[in-house]
């Protein structure tokens, strides 16, 4: 009778460890942003925040979409520049990065940066590079950043500023370029796909 009850219980534990190592952490599922012209594949459902930010005595649309996994914030931000604006991209462009490298203590040249592509909607792949950014530390977390801005002009002739990031708090430091080249990093980056 006790063989039979430690049986029972072993193969309990075998089954509780194979149905918890078979479910995904990550839920990827592809969300369609048509307001914003890209579609994303995100590892859980985003949630979405719309604002205007000032710029040059203006409001321009900017819109958010972002999930936390864990210790993982994957985000897309979309600054929509109408034809009026578009003028402002190159400098909106550039204090954009420059905030976030200037947090880090690095600049445009000297950031750690890998050559990389991205697909549109339409299938064509165009030339982009990856910024990889590693956080002065606050005390016992170290906070890293993947991150790629991609620019596209529209019909209109206004234009679409994107900020793809993933961006990682924990408790000990990891090379940023090497740990963000994991499969849920990569397919995030890769599967954006602007119009």
């Amino acid at each position: 009778m006790s063989r039979r009850i430690v049986s029972y219980a072993v193969a309990s534990l075998v089954a509780t460890f194979l149905l918890t190592a078979c479910s995904p952490k990550l839920d990827w599922r592809t969300v369609q942003s048509p307001q914003e012209n890209y579609t994303a594949l995100f590892p859980g459902k985003p949630e979405k925040l719309d604002r205007k930010i000032p710029y040059q005595g203006q409001e321009i649309p900017q819109t958010l979409e972002a999930v936390k996994i864990d210790d993982d914030i994957y985000s897309v931000s979309a600054t929509q520049l109408n034809q009026s604006q578009v003028e402002f991209l190159p400098n909106l462009l550039a204090q954009l990065q420059d905030n976030l490298f200037k947090r880090a203590n690095v600049n445009l040249d000297n950031a750690v940066s890998k050559d990389d592509f991205y697909q549109t909607v339409s299938r064509q792949k165009i030339v982009t590079k990856d910024y990889f950014l590693e956080f002065p530390s606050t005390g016992a977390i170290e906070t890293s950043m993947r991150v790629r801005w991609i620019t596209r002009i529209t019909p209109e002739r206004g234009a679409w500023v994107y900020q793809i990031s993933v961006l990682h708090t924990a408790p000990a430091r990891v090379e940023a370029k090497k740990f963000f080249s994991e499969e849920a990093y990569s397919n995030f980056f890769d599967e954006f796909r602007p119009e």
